[in-house]
Formats: C-alpha cells, sequence, structure tokens
C-alpha cells in the first residue's frame, strides 16, 4: 500500500500530469467566472480531448477543472450578485452584500482561502474512505448496485424542492433519454426512430452542453448588456479576509466535514450543501444580525463546504460508479472515455489512478485558491466586457465539443435539440439536474437491474445491504416532509394561535403556471405516449426499463397537471420569444454548418456576429475570426480530426 501511495504521488508530480492540471485548472477558472456555466459545461467542454490520452494524464486534468470550479464560481457571486454556478447560491447572499460596501477583496480573499482548506478536508476525507472502502466495495452485488441508483435517483426530490412532479417528469425524461440504443439485455434497438445516429444513444457531451451550456448563453444574450450590471472595486481587505478564516476556523472544518458527508451522497449537488452550510452558520452564530447584509461568515461557510462536496462526490462516483453530482456524472463519463470501469477495479486493478485522482485534488485547490488571488484584478475588470463579445467564441467553442462526441454530424443536431428542451426547462424553472442524472443513471440502472435478476433471482431483493439501502431511500422521500410537518406544527405551537382555515389557505402559494409549462406537460405527454407505442412490440426484458421511464414521466406530468387543476394557480407570463430567436439562429448556424463546412461558417459566423451584434472595429472582429480558425485548424492537426466539410472547407483549408 505505501508503495502504490508513494508511486501515485510521484506520478502527480511529473512534468506532464502537472501541465494538463494546470490546464484543467485554467479551464475550470474560466468556466468558473462566466455565470451559469458551471462544472458540467466545463466538464463537457474537456471530454474531447480525452481521447487517446494516458488515463494518469487525463485525470490530472479532469481533476483540475472539479477542485477549482466551486472557486472560481466566486468571482461572480461576490462581484457580479449573481451565482457563479449552482454551488455559490448561497454566497451571493453575503459576498454581493460586502462587495457593494467596497469589501470584495475580504470576500474573495476569505472565500478563496476556505474553499483551500474546504478542499484538502474533502481530500483527506476521499483518502480515509478509500482506505477502508475495500471490503464494502467487494460485498457489492448487482443488486445492491441497483438500489444505488435507485438511491441517486431519489435525491431527484431533494433537487426539486417544492417542484416534486416537475423533477419527476424531467428525471423520467432523463431516463428515457438514457435508455435509447440497444437494451443490455436482449440486443433489441429502442427508441432510435429509424435513425443510424442513435442506435448507440446520445453522447453524454452531447447532452450535458445542450442542457446546461446553450440556454445559459442564450440568457445571457437576451439581456444584451456586460457580465457585471455595474462596475465594482475590489477594495482593501486581503490581509483581512485571512484573519476571518483563522478566526473561524471551527466554522471552516464543520461545513468542508459535512460537505464531504453529503457530497458523498449519490445525486445530491453542490446548491444543496450550499444553502443547509449558510443555515448552520446562521443557526449557530450568536449574534445574527449581519446575514444577509455582509457578515463574512455568510460567505466563509458555504464555500468551506463546496469544494469539500466536490471531493466527496467522487466517493459514489469512483466506488460504485453512481455519480455523486452533476459535474461527477460527466466525470464518471471521462472514466469510461479513458477505459476505466468504476467500482471493484479501481479499488484492485487501478489502486494507483485512483490516489493519483486524489493528491490531483489537493494540489488542484492550492493551485486554484493562488491563481484566483492572483487574478482577482484582471477578472474583475473582464466582468465589464460585454458578453455579445464573447458569445460567438464559447458558441464555436461549444459546437467543437459537441462533435467530438462521436465526429458525426448528428452531434450538432442532437445539441440543437437537447438544447432546446434545456432552453424550456431553464424558462419554466424545470429541474435540469434532475434530467441528467436520470440520464447517466439509466444505463447502469438497467443493466444492474438485469444482472441481478439473472444471476440471483427473486432473492436479489432480499439482501441486507439491498434492505439498508432501501431504508435510506425510504427517509430521502418522507423525512423532508415529517420534517416539514413538524417544524408547521412547532411554529403554532410557539404562537399559540391556530391558524384559520382562511389564514392557512392563504399561507400556502398557489403554484405558478406559463405558456411553457403548459407546452412541456404536453409535449412530454405526447412524447410518452410516442415512446410507450415504440417499445410495445419489443420483449420483457428490452421493454420493461423504458416502460418505467415513460410512467415516471407521465406521473409526474399528471400528478402537475393535477396541482394546477386543484389549486387554482396564478398565470405567469413566461413569453421566450427572444430565446426562442436565438435559438433559432443557433439551427440555422448548425445548417449552414452542414451546408459549407465547419471552419468556414465559424470564421464567417464570428465575424458577422462581431461586426453586427458587438458592433467592433473590423480589425478586431478579422483578428478574434482568424483567431478562431487558428484554433480550429490546429485542433484539427492535434486531434487527426476531419469536421463536417461542406462546400468551402475544401476549398480553403484542405
Amino acid at each position: 500500500m505505501f508503495d502504490i501511495l508513494l508511486s501515485s504521488l510521484g506520478q502527480v508530480f511529473t512534468l506532464s500530469h502537472l501541465l494538463y492540471m494546470m490546464l484543467g485548472v485554467i479551464v475550470g477558472l474560466v468556466v468558473g467566472i462566466i455565470p451559469g456555466l458551471g462544472g458540467i459545461a466545463g466538464m463537457s467542454l474537456l471530454l474531447p480531448f480525452l481521447y487517446g490520452m494516458d488515463p494518469s494524464v487525463a485525470l490530472g486534468m479532469l481533476m483540475g477543472l472539479v477542485a477549482v470550479i466551486p472557486t472560481g464560481d466566486t468571482f461572480a457571486s461576490v462581484l457580479l450578485g449573481i451565482p457563479g454556478s449552482s454551488a455559490s447560491q448561497a454566497t451571493v447572499i453575503d459576498g454581493f452584500s460586502l462587495a457593494k460596501r467596497g469589501q470584495a477583496a475580504r470576500a474573495l480573499s476569505s472565500a478563496f482561502l476556505s474553499s483551500m482548506a474546504g478542499g484538502l478536508i474533502g481530500a483527506a476525507v476521499l483518502t480515509g474512505f478509500i482506505l477502508i472502502a475495500q471490503p464494502l466495495v467487494l460485498a457489492f452485488s448487482s443488486s445492491e448496485l441497483f438500489m444505488l441508483t435507485l438511491l441517486g435517483l431519489s435525491m431527484v426530490a431533494v433537487l426539486s424542492g417544492r417542484d416534486l412532479f416537475k423533477g419527476l417528469a424531467a428525471c423520467g425524461l432523463g431516463l428515457l433519454v438514457g435508455g435509447m440504443g440497444m437494451a443490455p439485455a436482449t440486443g433489441e434497438f429502442r427508441l432510435n426512430f429509424g435513425l443510424d445516429y442513435l442506435y448507440d444513444g446520445l453522447p453524454l457531451v452531447v447532452v450535458g452542453l445542450g442542457i446546461f451550456a446553450l440556454p445559459e448563453i442564450i440568457e445571457l444574450l437576451v439581456q444584451r448588456g456586460t457580465i457585471a450590471n455595474e462596475p465594482c472595486r475590489l477594495g482593501q481587505g486581503w490581509r483581512q479576509g485571512f484573519r476571518d478564516v483563522r478566526r473561524e476556523r471551527g466554522l471552516v472544518a464543520r461545513c468542508a466535514g459535512f460537505g464531504s458527508l453529503i457530497g458523498t451522497i449519490p445525486g445530491l449537488a453542490g446548491s444543496v450543501v450550499d444553502w443547509m452550510t449558510y443555515g448552520h452558520a446562521v443557526q449557530s452564530a450568536k449574534d445574527k444580525g449581519e446575514f444577509g447584509q455582509g457578515d463574512i461568515r455568510g460567505v466563509i461557510a458555504p464555500e468551506s463546504a463546496n469544494n469539500a462536496c466536490a471531493c466527496g462526490a467522487m466517493v459514489p462516483t469512483l466506488l460504485f460508479g453512481v455519480p455523486g453530482s452533476g459535474s461527477a456524472a460527466v466525470f464518471l463519463g471521462g472514466l469510461l472515455l479513458l477505459g476505466l470501469q468504476p467500482g471493484i477495479s479501481m479499488i484492485e486493478t487501478h489502486l494507483d489512478l485512483t490516489y493519483t485522482i486524489i493528491w490531483s485534488l489537493a494540489l488542484a485547490n492550492i493551485v486554484g485558491a493562488g491563481l484566483c488571488l492572483g487574478l482577482a484584478g484582471p477578472v474583475a475588470s473582464l466582468t465589464r466586457v460585454r458578453f455579445t463579445i464573447l458569445a460567438p467564441l464559447i458558441t464555436v467553442l461549444i459546437l467543437f465539443a459537441a462533435y467530438q462526441a462521436t465526429r458525426a454530424t448528428g452531434d450538432l443536431v442532437a445539441l440543437a435539440v437537447v438544447g432546446a428542451i434545456g432552453v424550456l426547462f431553464k424558462k419554466a424553472n424545470w429541474s435540469r439536474p434532475a434530467f441528467l442524472i436520470g440520464f447517466v443513471l439509466a444505463p447502469g440502472a438497467e443493466t444492474y437491474f438485469y444482472q441481478a435478476v439473472q444471476f440471483q433471482g427473486s432473492a436479489a431483493f432480499a439482501r441486507p445491504g439491498v434492505l439498508i439501502i432501501g431504508a435510506l431511500i425510504l427517509a430521502v422521500l418522507f423525512i423532508p416532509a415529517f420534517k416539514a410537518l413538524w417544524v408547521k406544527r412547532r411554529q403554532s405551537k410557539t404562537s399559540g394561535v391556530t391558524a384559520s382555515p382562511e389564514t392557512a389557505k392563504a399561507a400556502e402559494q398557489s403554484p405558478m403556471i406559463g405558456a411553457v409549462d403548459v407546452l412541456l406537460l404536453a409535449g412530454l405527454l405526447g412524447l410518452a405516449a410516442f415512446a410507450w407505442s415504440d417499445v410495445a412490440g419489443l420483449s420483457m426484458l428490452g421493454s420493461v426499463f423504458p416502460m418505467l421511464a415513460i410512467a415516471i414521466m407521465a406521473l409526474g406530468c399528471l400528478a402537475e397537471a393535477a396541482r394546477y387543476a386543484l389549486r387554482r394557480p396564478q398565470w405567469q407570463h413566461q413569453a421566450c420569444r427572444e430565446e426562442l430567436v436565438w435559438l433559432t439562429g443557433f439551427c440555422a448556424l448548425i445548417a449552414v454548418i452542414l451546408g459549407l463546412g465547419f471552419i468556414s461558417t465559424a470564421a464567417l459566423f464570428c465575424l458577422v456576429f462581431l461586426l453586427g451584434i458587438a458592433r467592433l472595429k473590423l480589425w478586431t472582429a478579422a483578428g478574434m475570426a482568424i483567431g478562431v480558425v487558428a484554433f480550429l485548424v490546429g485542433m484539427a492537426h492535434f486531434l487527426t480530426l476531419t469536421y463536417p466539410s461542406g462546400l468551402l472547407d475544401p476549398w480553403f483549408f484542405s
């Protein structure tokens, strides 16, 4: 064991590993700075580069990104007043308040230092868990692994918040999309709609970029301004932030430990830990008056937990193949691209790579925090750049990354279709993480269920481990409801007054419904009917899982519709005319790519967009377009890649 630890540590400090880890750190910081993209989009951008790479080097690049996303998104939360990702929502409350008071430097320094400490604590927890986890992993059979996937799916209740039925419908759609292609039990093809491209299902890269990155870019384009609404000065207070973290080291340790433990639960994203630790900071404070107005503890608590949660999410991902978060779901796809199978093999065969991941996490947290401190000034200036200048460059990068999935034109079409779903989900506030977790867990859930039934029969679901995990699933589903009921009764007793039926009814917020909600409900129910007719003629083993996904999706939609019918919903304006215009433009861009060629279209698109919409000078726009062409040509040479050629590319780039 000691030799393995030394070998892994030596691998981390090789030149190639450090260079690629730094690349991952830089990409993570850039993605974290741009509001809304988050780790899922960043991981999806890096996945295409993994083909043919040495696993230890590729893992260093991925872990560099995983470690610093929760650090880089602090810039947007503190300087812009908007969450850099779902894991930094609570940081906005006090971080942005401090920035408006001229204490942005204090908020940033305390956030970066507490993030680094949280990441190191999380890496230590992960190391300890790996040391004792081997007997547990070896004891797990297909039936326990199947129940773990169900545990991950049950977390949709947490991810969906009050919109549980919407979350179920989104998860059911994810399961259905994840079940496209060949059935693992029978080899039958399902839900491919007669398209050769769908015989192997949709690639994870395409789904991740379409459901998360594209909707965020379109939203920022609709706003048509700078990333930051108002310029922000960093001010003074770097040393004060360090002193704050040292003074609150107990809070840092508690929140980091809590984040590590919650991160190990499959399906729980950083946003859950974010609010839990913020609530703990408020609850444990003797003086609560400054929270929400600029209390530094409101920054330290969630930032300590975010990086630790990212480390904790690696536990179920590495040991059981069940993603602990959305970013871990994409990381799981990266492991499979590298030929690494999570589970027993990561303990027995690839233990050195497992510890390489852990050491890379710890080192990347230190490097990322240092870079953030050094780049704070320039980043504050970049937030004042108009997003219309960045949009064409990011769009081309997303198209490039999506095309790497299978290197087929279907990747680009699928990106537009999934992107349309993501735009509608975002507009109507449907849970996109629930959709992604359903998509990622679908193949494993079906495979484990088939193996459990085939090898163990009905006895597979009477095993002690299965019963324990089943109890955890019930706890996840029902404890929040009981807790809410208990809190309501306690508040009623404290007030000493029993609320009248009119008051109780008024206290319950009426559900909100809009045109996009109606469109999604009708569309998903129609898709459920069509998919049911498609799989009805298959064998029982080939059709049971997609039918289950269809039932979950339809049940969620019907329950949401019934809730609207019973509680007289309030109509809300959900016009997404501008979003649809930009989405239509994106689809037109893909059509032009197929007609003229990828490189030519990318160059023309950047030039026209920067001149006509961003209103840049000709020489500036031309220089940026030439840079895009150089990047695409260089990547084609480096990756031995052939883009869609169309009519123009053979003339200029052959």
